[in-house]
């Protein structure tokens, strides 16, 4: 029998999808497991992306690396939002998703047996896309202090040994929603510099900021212009998970490699997409800042009917974490339990190292708050039938 590829030997797939399977399509079941969202899209995207079908224009191969239109309007975006200007042309490229960035950047900028730092938890896609990589994953964990998860600045840099190549970060991040501070931004810069590191900067959730805070964009910090892959998807902010379009940003010296990998690893985004985020890009906030601020509600309302559980409220983004082992219960487990009672949620298991496995992950960008409302009496019974302390 054929054994299995050495670079898959680590990578498990998600548990997401079988917990969707199922809940099935029962009404009742609370979606709190995957990170959807029934906010609609800008409508300006809709009609773009419909009046583009049956285009000869938008049904092509051609550009391999985007329109030049899309491209302008992605460098327009990242300067508006930090000041800083890229060349449509030559700095940015266009991408079936954030999903082919992440892979098309590690591959463009790593060499098998090199060492990549993420923090534990993260992203299982970005740790796997690094095994696919031939990489090899460093985690530094994320601690709770002063009741927000910050990261350990002191493991980080112990981490770094002489084969660190790159610093593999989202801000916000799902799941844990972690945002960081200027503080640890700083200590990334400084810490990329002093050790000649790229650092690759997953965007997708960035300007989802809660209690009016700023956005920091890494690539705005002294000397990180020129180290900083920007991965950017219009799936989270512009709420066009559907449209599977994304974009790598990057500096000139680096883009030509990272299009060669982009164009034999995902080609090029269709043509239609490209309409929608055009039109999407160019549509003021396209609606956001009342998506962000129902979604903090949504959020507020989570951790008000979740009151008392070990769980860190999400300081930006999607989700937040529920650490289930301080009460006694496997993640998994208690996610298994939980469907019994009407809700659907995730298991952290290999979403990163002891920190992620023992939590569960839940989603609150896709149910209204009403319905929300609702989990603290089911969550409750869900973790005394699984011998949990309540």
């Amino acid at each position: 029998m054929r054994s299995r590829p050495n670079r898959l030997h680590h990578v498990a797939g998600f548990s997401i999808d079988k917990v969707a399977a199922a809940a099935g399509e029962d009404p009742n079941i609370l979606r709190l497991e995957n990170l959807d969202t029934d906010l609609l899209p800008p409508l300006a995207a809709i009609e773009a992306t419909r009046a583009a079908v049956g285009l000869d224009s938008a049904n092509s191969y051609l550009p391999f690396t985007g329109q030049l239109a899309a491209k302008q309007a992605v460098a327009g975006q990242i300067a508006e939002r930090t000041g800083i200007t890229y060349d449509p042309s030559s700095e940015v490229i266009l991408t079936c998703s954030d999903g082919d960035c992440l892979l098309d950047s590690l591959l463009g900028l790593t060499d098998p047996g090199d060492e990549i730092l993420l923090t534990d938890p993260t992203y299982a896609g970005m740790l796997n896309r690094v095994h696919l990589a031939g990489g090899v994953p460093r985690l530094v964990p994320m601690r709770v202090s002063g009741g927000a998860w910050r990261m350990d600045l002191e493991a980080m840099e112990a981490a770094v040994s002489p084969r660190t190549r790159a610093v593999f970060l989202q801000n916000p991040s799902f799941p844990s929603g972690y945002r960081l501070s200027d503080e640890e931004w700083s200590a990334v810069a400084r810490l990329c510099a002093e050790k000649d590191l790229w650092l690759i900067y997953w965007s997708l959730m960035e300007g989802i900021v809660f209690d009016g805070q700023p956005i920091l964009s890494p690539a705005s910090y002294p000397g990180m212009r020129e180290r900083t892959i920007i991965v950017g998807t219009a799936s989270i902010e512009q709420r066009m998970i559907g449209w599977r379009i994304g974009w790598i940003v990057a500096p000139a010296e680096v883009m030509s490699d990272l299009a060669v990998v982009h164009i034999y690893n995902g080609l090029t985004p269709g043509g239609i997409a490209q309409a929608g985020l055009i039109a999407a890009l160019k549509d003021g906030d396209g609606g956001l800042a009342q998506c962000v601020a129902e979604w903090q509600r949504r959020r507020d309302a989570l951790t008000a009917a979740l009151d008392g559980f070990a769980m860190i409220p999400a300081a930006d983004g999607w989700s937040q974490i529920l650490d289930t082992v301080s009460h006694g219960v496997d993640p998994g487990e208690l996610s298994r339990v939980l469907l019994h009672h009407g809700v659907a949620a995730t298991a952290m298991t290999g979403w990163g190292g002891e920190v992620a496995n023992r939590h569960l992950r839940l989603v609150f960008s896709n149910e209204p708050v009403e319905r929300i409302e609702l989990v603290g009496d089911r969550f409750r019974a869900a973790m005394r039938e699984a011998g949990g302390r309540v």
